[in-house]
């Protein structure tokens, strides 16, 4: 079961986007360190980066900020592109992160200790293709028969006056785990990740774990990409602007997303995509509100939830 906690629209409009343009890169440009620096900074955040020269090699880990648009290339020379050859909504830049333990994201200026909204996600193209066809390092997903029940998953927790989150946030990246192979998947399109739920925070701890894994670690390239990072310019703390908080399970899910809510009282739910296609509208009175999405593509998809008793409320869930 998936808690989330909704805010009222108007505060989720008080954000600052951070999308690394501020970098203004030429097309096909990756920064990894090597032009010395200890990290990156975009609207409120501060993404830390370790780069080491060894003459003939570097080495880097962290964060990288990318312009890179090849999607086609496996293997580690193209460790900087992200599998969608662009950032979100085809944006020029993105970020790219090489988890070694772990990757970090420090907040900035007035979104220190504050709610952070979400950040979008995408597999880098490294990942993506090592996990589908194998590599020298690494095993394809599924294996031979595609009966294999692997993994790549993203764990997300945060720190807040250095007391480190009980609570965490779970991100598949890919996921073989299925009966029906049919519905095992690799993401390969940007997919927001909802961070409000975590609570106020001063930094995010950004983890990786595999199926594929040897007493090295990872066999599976530990790499994500990340885009459009929303944080909520609000001075106030997160218990004094909560509205409800609702159960929506299973989430991802295949046919059915069912969401509960705290009280009864009458509520419309709208059902759009991420370009803000309408796909259904249910009204009910219920706590328990469930929504039928068979007829649906796999993706992110938004529900609007407004009530006359509670200011409008977006969750998110996805379809898989």
């Amino acid at each position: 079961m998936t808690l989330i906690i909704c805010f009222s629209y108007s505060i989720l409009c008080s954000q600052t986007l951070s999308d690394f343009e501020n970098y203004d890169l030429p097309i096909d440009s990756f920064l990894n360190g090597s032009e010395v620096t200890t990290g990156y900074s975009s609207g409120n955040i501060f993404l830390p980066n370790k780069y080491q020269d060894f003459g003939a090699f570097e080495s880097w880990s962290g964060w990288g900020i990318s312009t890179s648009t090849d999607n086609v290339t496996p293997g580690f020379i193209n460790q900087q592109s992200s599998i969608s050859g662009s950032g979100y909504n085809g944006s020029k830049t993105y970020a790219v992160s090489y988890v070694v333990g772990q990757s970090i994201i420090e907040l900035t200026n007035n979104s220190i200790g504050k709610v952070v909204d979400g950040f979008y996600i995408n597999n880098n193209a490294y990942a993506y293709y090592s996990m589908l066809d194998g590599d020298a390092y690494a095993k394809k997903f599924g294996g031979e028969t595609g009966n294999d029940p692997d993994y790549l998953l993203l764990t997300i927790k945060s720190y807040l006056n250095g007391t480190l989150s009980s609570d965490s946030i779970n991100f598949y990246l890919a996921d073989y785990r299925f009966e029906d192979n049919k519905l095992d998947y690799i993401v390969k399109d940007w997919t927001f990740i909802d961070l409000k739920p975590l609570g106020n925070v001063d930094s995010l701890i950004f983890s990786m774990s595999s199926t594929d894994v040897s007493s090295f670690g990872l066999n599976t390239p530990a790499y994500f990409c990340l885009d459009n990072f929303r944080t909520l310019d609000i001075s106030t703390s997160v218990e004094s602007i909560l509205d409800h908080t609702i159960a929506v399970y299973p989430n991802p899910s295949t046919d059915i997303v069912n969401i509960k809510f705290d009280t009864n009282e009458e509520r419309t739910l709208t059902v759009f995509n991420q370009n803000g296609k309408f796909f259904k509208r249910v009204s009910s009175t219920k706590q328990l509100i469930s929504i039928n999405t068979t007829d649906f593509i796999k993706g992110q998809y938004f529900i609007s939830v407004k009530s006359k008793q509670s200011p409008q409320s977006i969750i998110s869930i996805i379809k898989i």
